[in-house]
């Protein structure tokens, strides 16, 4: 075998300078490098299957195991025009668990995102071309097995962006949610959703010592947050509800109103009002339970709905009547999670005195019953959300109210308690507009000569929520 050492070999005419003869194949001493060539496309394959997130090398091929779940593939900073890197998934597993790269600065295929691998057994070559279009899809690597971001479009209601990626559409009144575009899973195509309906009214307090019941919260419903990300849900139980998938249309919206407050009247009625429903797409929360201060069909007791009504207490009743009255069933008619919870029932320590009414349901808990000392029942305690960015108290139940002690307490947009005692007569509050709160009762003195009011509950709300970047 022959040797030669030279520094360099130069062709002395001419511009082809041929190294081997036909079939012979010219190759590179182990450890050895070489310039100016280039590439012909190929890279070289990894012989360790990668199995975690790792940072790829240029002129590597990488067989990825994506098995135990999914991987991200940073490319090399700072790349020079001829950089490749190749992709491979390994168990045919991508479409289970997808294979992203992270382009690490540059574009890819002329594009600021990071696409993915989600095809079984899909593979990607790039090579990286230039500052404009970045890295480059080659050779036998086919375009279908990359997948891009593509994100939600939409409008309607009033619009705010949160934490950055995701916009927030939130609706005080009936609009219509338009989807301008769908998106992709590897972007966004479904939505988050907070549903709550208007509050129940309380019920009026009568010239007899009477302390009127509270409205029950409107119907709290939710999903779980999953779709568009870094916010708190209200309530635990809804860690589970799926995000709502949506097509290019319009969504109606319809916001419920609060149910209306009984009149001031001495004589039988049926009490408040009932809230009205909310709703969007397949998703409908009840209006919240009203509250009856006497009705000969059914007493004093709390209806029911969304969330139920607290139950109305008096000293002077017909004959074969309870004078005081049990709480309305919340989750009316049923969901699951539930969207509300019952209201607290009605007290009387006296015939004389110490009345006092049940407060109205709330999204998180029932509402608390008339104290047997006078102390009108708390309002079901509120959900609180972020999903629009700000943590805020919803759905809470309106408080109980007393004719001599004092009225519950309430959150969450219910209405706080009152109290008649001992000439006056106190109209209930009303429960905060768009919280979806309930209504408080009227209260009457033991000496009061006029009746009260209820309190009229709070309209609802509606927030659509999803990631647009």
């Amino acid at each position: 075998m022959s040797k030669i050492e030279v520094d360099a070999i130069d062709k002395q005419s001419g511009s082809t300078l041929t190294l081997g003869g036909s079939g012979t194949a010219v190759t590179l001493a182990s450890g050895a490098t070489q310039t100016g060539f280039g590439r012909t496309g190929t890279v070289d394959w990894q012989t360790s299957i990668k199995t975690a997130n790792f940072t790829a090398v240029n002129g590597e091929g990488y067989f990825v195991n994506t098995t135990s779940g999914e991987i991200t593939v940073t490319l090399p900073a700072s790349p020079s025009v001829g950089n490749i890197v190749a992709i491979k998934d390994y168990a045919n597993t991508a479409d289970t668990n997808q294979i992203t790269i992270n382009r690490n600065g540059s574009n890819i295929d002329g594009t600021a995102d990071n696409p993915v691998v989600a095809n079984e057994g899909g593979s990607v070559t790039l090579v990286y071309a230039d500052a404009t279009k970045g890295w480059l899809t080659v050779e036998a690597a086919q375009k279908s097995d990359i997948a891009f971001p593509q994100f939600i479009t939409a409008t309607g209601g009033t619009v705010t962006t949160v934490c950055t990626n995701f916009k927030v559409h939130t609706f005080t009144g009936p609009g219509t949610f338009t989807v301008c575009t769908v998106g992709n899973a590897q972007g966004s195509n479904t939505v988050d959703y907070l549903v709550i309906a208007g509050g129940g009214g309380g019920a009026h307090g009568q010239a007899c010592f009477q302390a009127g019941g509270a409205g029950g919260a409107g119907g709290y419903r939710e999903s779980s947050g999953g779709a568009s990300g870094c916010y708190s849900i209200g309530l635990p139980a809804n860690s589970g509800v799926s995000a709502l998938p949506v097509t290019a249309t319009g969504f109606p919206i319809v916001v419920g109103g609060g149910g209306a407050g009984a009149p001031n009247s001495q004589a039988p009625n049926p009490g408040g009002a009932n809230g009205s429903n909310s709703s969007f797409s397949s998703i409908t929360s009840t209006g919240g339970g009203l509250s009856i201060a006497f009705a000969p069909s059914c007493g004093f007791a709390g209806g029911p709905g969304g969330s139920g009504g607290g139950g109305s207490t008096r000293n002077a009743t017909p004959v074969g009547i309870n004078p005081t009255g049990p709480g309305g069933n919340g989750n009316t008619p049923p969901v699951s999670p539930s969207q509300g919870n019952p209201g607290g029932s009605g007290s009387q320590a006296a015939f004389s005195a110490n009345h006092s009414s049940g407060g109205g349901g709330g999204a998180g808990g029932a509402g608390g019953n008339g104290c047997a000392t006078g102390n009108g029942g708390a309002g079901g305690a509120a959900a609180t959300s972020s999903i629009n960015g700000t943590p805020t108290a919803r759905a809470g139940g309106g408080a109980g109210s007393s004719d001599i002690n004092s009225g519950g307490s309430a959150t969450g947009g219910g209405g706080a308690g009152v109290t008649g005692n001992p000439n006056t007569s106190a109209p209930g509050n009303n429960g905060t507009a768009n919280t979806g709160g309930g209504g408080s009762g009227g209260a009457v003195g033991a000496s009061a000569g006029n009746g009260a009011s209820g309190g009229t509950g709070g309209s609802g709300v509606v927030m659509i929520r999803y990631k647009f970047q």
